[in-house]
């Protein structure tokens, strides 16, 4: 239960209570009713009073034993009985009801106005006839005399149903293009039709004919009343035989005597949303009315405002229970709210206790959901040092984070933190100096944080303000450095600038250049705007152009220059890098060759020593040898390829030719790996291992001769001088 207390009016929300946790297991529940103090405070007025989504409806039999209430998904109509504080019965139905009523003094003869059209009658035991109306309906209301049903929707004509025929009777004919809302007085059964167009129209059933019209769309607009759009009738309703309220989407409520056209008051809602429920307090001399924000109650004759009441949710239907202060709402939630006001009147007969209860009740604010428990993330316990209780149960997993017991988390917040009192007490203390501080001159301090980009953006600020300022039009622009978008910029180490990077150096000098040309124009536009405006400045315009664009052109150039040093020193800076890369890649080879050869730690130190980098000198002339070497570059030219490769190879990993234009080739020849070493000298050692082994044929003869014979005999394997001696 929730109490509230509007203009010194305590207003009893019987349908709040403790919302508890839905992964609770139904023996935890039992056992905080039983323990938890508040959720044995907590009445449940009625059992199961709620809808699976949404209620859009709701209503209370004549004889007040019955409440009735439409609501969705799936459409469907539940019936209460407050004998018996449950659920009566609950039919579903094929689609959404726009309105229903009940024609009898208790449930059995219900009616329903369906979304498509169809026109729905039940009886006790269940479905008893379906129709279609021409239309699609928004209203109806029942002639108890003449026992006609009057529909009234999106048409100029208001249907007749008369359910003793059982037929359709002649229409109404209005003059309005489209009827929202009807009503039938319950004294004199004058039938009243609220337009689109913001008009009253009433009729006699008797007679069938119109007897008057209300324009309320012009005696809406009071003093004051700001409207933004035609205001139409959205609610209506009768009290006794001459007095008639009317509800307009515009959020104004008229009271009308029926002997006059002009309103008696009206009463502003202030919040521009539709009327959507009008009744009558008759014990009190009160109206009803509310629309999706608030039920307001307030005096008919004076219009001040008794209280309000404002649920949590947006709001569908009032239903007043008879001579009591018991209120039901439908809610865009599936719960339906129950008030109970106790300066409205008493209690109900079949909940006259809560007279006794409202007497002991004290005040209390309104709680939270999930009271009991608090929900922290796992940077909290971390904080909090209770990481370890992770998988206790004392935490339950809950999305991305934990819920614990509140006071536990009170208790180990205290403990982990003893002095959060004091801190928060000098933080406001240090708060309300920096703002008396804010009268002094303010002095400018540079950032920890490029604290040279920051220099060069005030001082460009300071020269488009004094510039503004000299113009004495239009405004500076705004400056970055007041920006909280790059405040960052200026507070994280991580966007510090590196002045000395690839990119920053390549860009420096385009933008050192367009910085300089802004302080250049910055500086003529305020010569400009300091000189006087005289007649024949136009004629000296192009000279000043020319030499602009000249001025332009130069600087062009000249960026272009040391961009291009830029980018030369940047080579360098590589080439160098590179080269000592590699150095240091052939020292390191070195060194492991020599380890695994088995070589001493002394040699190595030695190698160290004798392999420092060795620099030569190109002496002068050297880089046009070529031009004086033409004759052997032709005759090179001249030989065979593969002359040229042994010459090539002849002359190591490196071979430097100069062509014939002077500049130089340089050819490289990979390196072989260990392994290829190895092959190649196993190799030649079995070449030379053949050639020992070889025989010579010399002693084959072919049969040629004497001579032959004996010089080859002779001179052994020297055949050759054999074959001189023949």
């Amino acid at each position: 239960m929730q109490i509230s207390s509007v203009n010194d009016v305590k207003i009893y929300n019987l349908s709040h209570g403790k919302s508890l946790p839905e992964w609770l297991s139904d023996r935890k529940k039992r056992q905080l009713q039983k323990k938890d103090v508040d959720i044995q405070r907590r009445i449940e007025l009625i059992q199961d009073f709620e809808m699976p989504t949404v209620c859009t409806s709701i209503k209370v039999s004549r004889d007040g034993q019955f409440i009735m209430a439409a609501g969705t998904y799936k459409p469907r109509i539940r019936c209460y009985d407050t004998y018996q504080l449950s659920l009566k019965f609950e039919r579903c139905l094929d689609s959404d009801i726009v309105a229903f009523d009940i024609l009898s003094d208790d449930y059995s003869k219900l009616v329903f106005l369906h979304c498509d059209r169809y026109v729905e009658f039940h009886s006790q035991h269940g479905h008893y006839y379906k129709t279609r109306i021409p239309k699609f309906g928004r209203d109806f209301s029942y002639h108890y005399p003449s026992c006609d049903l009057f529909f009234v929707g999106t048409s100029s004509e208001v249907f007749r149903l008369n359910l003793e025929q059982g037929r359709f009777l002649n229409s109404l004919q209005t003059d309005a293009v489209e009827n929202n809302v009807c009503d039938i007085n319950p004294v004199h059964h004058l039938f009243a039709t609220g337009t689109s167009e913001g008009r009253v129209e009433c009729w006699d059933p008797r007679v069938r004919n119109r007897v008057g019209i209300l324009d309320c769309a012009l005696s809406s607009l009071t003093e004051g009343t700001e409207v933004q759009s035609l205001p139409s009738i959205s609610a209506l309703k009768f009290n006794g035989s001459l007095t008639m309220a009317v509800g307009t989407s515009t959020g104004q409520v008229l009271l009308y005597d029926l002997r006059s056209s002009q309103p008696l008051l009206v009463k502003d809602h202030f919040y521009n949303l539709p009327i959507k429920s009008l009744n009558f307090q008759d014990q009190m001399d009160l109206v009803v009315s509310a629309d999706s924000k608030i039920i307001k109650l307030w005096n008919k004759d004076s219009g001040k405002v008794f209280s309000s009441i404002q649920p949590q949710t947006n709001i569908n239907d009032v239903c007043i229970y008879p001579n009591s202060g018991m209120l039901f709402t439908a809610n865009e939630d599936p719960k339906m709210n129950t008030f109970y006001i106790p300066a409205l009147g008493p209690a109900p007969r079949w909940c006259s206790f809560l007279d006794n209860l409202t007497e002991e009740l004290e005040e209390s604010p309104e709680s939270t959901v999930y009271d009991d428990y608090k929900f922290v993330t796992r940077k909290d316990l971390e904080n909090l040092g209770l990481s370890h209780l992770v998988g206790s149960s004392l935490l339950r997993a809950y999305m991305h984070g934990f819920f614990m017991d509140i006071r536990l988390y009170h208790k180990v917040k205290s403990l982990a933190n003893p002095f959060a009192y004091e801190e928060y007490r000098k933080d406001k203390i240090r708060q309300k100096i920096e703002e008396s501080r804010t009268q002094r001159v303010q002095v400018k301090k540079l950032p920890k944080v490029n604290k040279e980009l920051a220099l060069k953006l005030m001082e460009e600020g300071d020269d488009e303000a004094e510039l503004a300022s000299r113009k004495k039009k239009g405004k500076a622009l705004p400056s970055v450095l007041g920006d909280d978008r790059f405040k960052v910029m200026f507070e994280n180490p991580d966007y510090q600038v590196d002045e000395q990077c690839e990119e920053f150096r390549l860009l420096n000098p385009i933008v050192s250049k367009v910085g300089q040309k802004r302080k250049k124009k910055l500086r003529l536009l305020a010569q400009q705007a300091a000189a006087s405006q005289q007649a024949d400045e136009d004629d000296e315009e192009p000279e000043g152009r020319a030499s602009s664009e000249e001025e332009s052109s130069d600087d062009d150039k000249s960026w272009v220059e040391e961009v291009r040093e830029q980018r030369r020193l940047l080579w360098e800076e590589g080439r160098d890098r590179r080269r000592q890369e590699r150095k240091q890649a052939d020292r390191n080879t070195v060194l492991l060759e020599r380890e695994q050869n088995g070589e001493e730690t002394s040699n190595m130190a030695e190698s160290k020593k004798t392999s420092q980098p060795q620099y030569y000198q190109i002496k002068a002339g050297e880089e046009f040898r070529s031009f004086n070497d033409m004759a052997r570059k032709q005759r090179l030219q001249k030989a065979s390829l593969e002359d040229r490769l042994k010459l090539e190879e002849h002359s190591g990993t490196s071979h430097m030719v100069d062509t014939a234009v002077g500049s130089k080739q340089l050819s490289f020849t990979l390196k072989k790996s260990e392994q290829q070493r190895k092959q190649q000298q196993a190799e030649r050692e079995h070449h030379e291992e053949r050639k020992k082994l070889r025989r010579s044929a010399g002693h084959l003869s072919s049969g040629r001769g004497r001579g032959w014979g004996r010089g080859r005999g002779r001179g052994g394997r020297g055949g050759g001088r054999g074959r001189g001696r023949y």
